[in-house]
């Protein structure tokens, strides 16, 4: 009998050992935990195996695809949105602008670090490669253990404003960015460099409340630098200096919450942001710069029903509204240089809908709308186009978690080309692959 309590007593804290082992393990990072739960396909989470803290994880992912549109690449290039998007020569970074080109296209390889510093930190590096070079896109640490539910994460990361902004591209459903995440935070979406402190809420659902100080240098909606602009109207001639904004220039806030009925699981979240703008095009065709304030609204709901261990539908939308007042620089045809007052209320979303119906398939659909586009200079209403929609419908293969065939196709109705609507179809054929390690999804 005594052998027996013993042997038993001994395997009691050899499992306590193992599990405490495991959570340790797992990566600290709330916002992965949290979206490994709806993220069937979320590669960038890491887990290193119990015993074996020392160890680097280290993914790889590939994403390439073919593109059939009825635009050219010059066509499509210097497509726009009145008063809310257009492309300029240099942008993006990082990830950049996905499926750009007709014919064949390698989007990214995407480089994945994660290990565990120590017993207080972990630290995460992303490092996207393109044909044009690589950038670190996020290279950040997270505290482990703070007292009191508290978080402290400081680096370059990818911002926990919205459902999407947080997830890389691999992880979404779609291979197009949702056209409002485009006109208002651009290609790469919101990563800064900056901190966070989140606090997890001793609630016996999940609720996480977070705050971000960042450098604000997203040029879609915010930006830092300054600039100098020469007025030829005036003899002689003068000079217009608009300095920098304070740094760090961007403040933003969040709550998500996520909770479970039955077979059906939620998180939804309520985010918002602020800072001051700085656009600096004075290089481009049409040379313009604007200085002001943006504020910036999100609201996310993400809902999963899971049918059996693999069958699932899933519910996902984002509704974003941005409040921007400033003062826009813009020379006109002459070379002279015109200043107008600009305030601009702005909003759209995007919803869609997946079926996993297979172990291997899923099907879903997606859209998008600019529903608000009102801009006033000087006071004056442009009566800019609004009620912009664009429609998306996309199967998927995958023959294992670490490689995904999809086939999507396209109707873009938002874009225009010197004030005329231009209709975007579009066929996508894209291949995305992994290798190294990688944990399970649990979700």
């Amino acid at each position: 009998m005594k052998k027996a309590v013993l042997l038993l007593s001994i395997f009691s804290f050899t499992f306590a050992q193992e599990v405490k082992k495991e959570q340790e393990s797992a990566p600290a990072d709330r916002g992965l935990q949290l979206r490994s739960k709806y993220d069937e396909r979320l590669k960038a989470l890491q887990i290193t195996p119990a015993g074996q803290r020392s160890l680097l994880n280290l993914s790889l992912i590939v994403d390439t695809s073919f593109v059939a549109r009825n635009k050219n690449d010059q066509e499509f290039k210097h497509l726009e949105i009145p008063g809310l998007y257009h492309r300029h020569e240099g942008n993006g970074h990082g990830h950049g602008a996905l499926n750009e080109k007709r014919g064949f296209n390698l989007n990214y390889a995407e480089l994945y670090l994660y290990a565990p510093v120590d017993p207080y930190f972990d630290l995460y590096a992303t490092i996207p490669f393109s044909e044009d070079g690589a950038e670190v896109e996020e290279a950040y640490a997270v505290t482990r253990g703070l007292p009191f539910g508290f978080q402290f994460k400081v680096g370059k990361f990818r911002s926990s404003f919205g459902r999407l902004n947080a997830q890389h591209p691999h992880a979404w459903d779609f291979a197009n960015q949702p056209l409002v995440y485009k006109v208002f935070l651009g290609d790469d979406g919101l990563v800064e460099k900056g901190v966070q402190l989140n606090w997890l809420a001793p609630t016996p659902f999940y609720l996480l409340f977070g705050v971000e100080v960042l450098q604000g240098e997203n040029e879609q909606s915010f930006g830092t630098e300054g600039f100098r602009l020469v007025d030829n109207i005036n003899t002689p001639t003068t000079s217009i200096t608009i300095g920098d904004t304070k740094k760090p220039n961007l403040y933003l806030g969040f709550v998500k919450t996520s909770f479970d009925v039955g077979n059906l699981s939620f998180l939804t979240g309520l985010s918002f942001a602020t800072g001051h703008s700085r656009v600096n095009h004075l290089d481009a065709e049409h040379p313009h710069a604007f200085a002001g304030k943006t504020k910036l609204y999100g609201f996310d709901l993400t809902a999963k029903y899971m049918i059996d261990s693999y069958r699932y539908i899933s519910f996902q939308g984002e509704y974003l509204y941005r409040d921007q007042k400033g003062t826009k620089y813009e020379y006109d045809s002459a070379g002279d240089l015109e200043t107008e007052k600009l305030k601009k209320k702005q909003g759209g979303f995007y919803t869609q809908l997946v079926f996993k119906f297979d172990r291997r398939w899923r099907a879903g659909i997606q859209y998008n709308l600019i529903n608000k586009n009102d801009v006033k200079k000087n006071g004056v209403n442009l009566n800019l186009p609004n009620n912009l929609p664009a429609y998306y419908a996309m199967l998927e293969y995958n023959p294992t978690e670490f490689s995904r065939i999809r086939f999507q196709v396209g109707q873009n109705r938002a874009f225009f080309h010197d004030g005329k609507r231009k209709t975007v179809n579009e066929f996508i054929l894209q291949f995305n692959f992994a290798i190294g390690a990688h944990g399970a999804h649990p979700f």
